[in-house]
């Protein structure tokens, strides 16, 4: 068992896996520990900025889209989102369409969101998902603690994630919570969701307070975005509220050094700067409509 991390210390720990963890890969070997950001250079983030990402593994409050663009992009989902309901699929549906719809594909290439990254990441930046997470009025359904580099076969662990709000994401609309620091643990065990119909993830972690500080309410304006590490822990409640919704999105961007496993997202995936240094990312062009 990983004692919690001292305050003071920035430990990169590697953790091995208990026998419990389920894997779409079982046999991809990866390297999932927590790579640091540099401190050095120009971008979007200054380097105190920096260096806190490294400590907490997160940011937040970061200005992404101004109040009319993020209006406009509220218009072209909500028409999204009344096509998905009215077929059954549901809120949660909108998961990878950055290919296939040309707004979203715009949205993962925003300026000032990859201006932050870069400043994590590097210069050859690839965001190969995105998915909305949208939450309506007295949705009972919680996001449990969990990390995101366990559901997905990439390695390094580089991703870094931006949580754009669509809505204003308040405490009583459910959103997003994170332990800080624990992304220094690497990966760790997590059991299979109780199937009950309330989970999003099928993955949960037990036993946060083992691995961090206390966790911490990202509260975002809507066109406010944050960051986050893939390995730190991180969930939301239900959203009990009576009569606000609670919709982000999360672009997922990696540096392209990072691979994956033959034809995983293949054509799905954007080169947003720079070039694919290794050579295995098929980038999809901007879509019509």
């Amino acid at each position: 068992m990983i004692k919690k991390t001292e305050k003071n210390e920035l430990a990169y720990v590697v953790k091995d896996v208990h026998e419990n963890q389920m894997s779409a890969y079982p046999n991809l070997k990866r390297e999932l520990r927590y790579f640091p950001a540099v401190l050095e250079g120009d971008g979007g983030l200054d380097p105190r900025e920096r260096a806190r990402f490294n400590m907490d593994g997160y940011l937040t409050g970061l200005k992404g889209l101004e109040r009319g663009e993020v209006g406009r992009v509220r218009d072209q989902f909500e028409a999204l989102l009344e096509n998905e309901m009215e077929a059954g699929r549901g809120s949660y549906s909108m998961d990878g369409w950055q290919h296939k719809v040309g707004f979203i594909y715009d949205l993962v290439k925003t300026p000032a969101i990859l201006d932050a990254v870069e400043a994590l990441i590097g210069p050859n930046i690839l965001c190969w998902g995105t998915h909305f997470f949208c939450k309506l009025p007295g949705d009972g359904k919680r996001v449990p603690w969990h990390q995101d580099a366990s559901f997905w076969p990439l390695t390094p662990s580089k991703c870094v994630t931006a949580w754009l709000a669509i809505d204003d994401a308040m405490v009583e609309n459910g959103c997003m919570r994170i332990v800080p620091r624990s992304h220094l643990h690497g990966q760790i065990a997590f059991r299979k969701s109780e199937e009950d119909g309330a989970s999003v993830l099928n993955q949960t972690v037990d036993a946060v307070d083992m691995y961090g500080d206390e966790p911490v309410d990202i509260e975002l304006e809507a066109g406010q975005f944050s960051l986050h590490s893939d390995l730190i822990l991180h969930g939301s409640n239900p959203n009990l509220s009576g009569d606000k919704r609670r919709c982000g999105v999360t672009l997922r961007y990696i540096p392209t050094e990072v691979a994956a496993p033959s034809g995983w997202r293949q054509g799905e995936s954007i080169l947003c700067r720079g070039e694919d240094l290794s050579g295995t990312w098929n980038s999809a062009e901007r879509p019509v409509g």
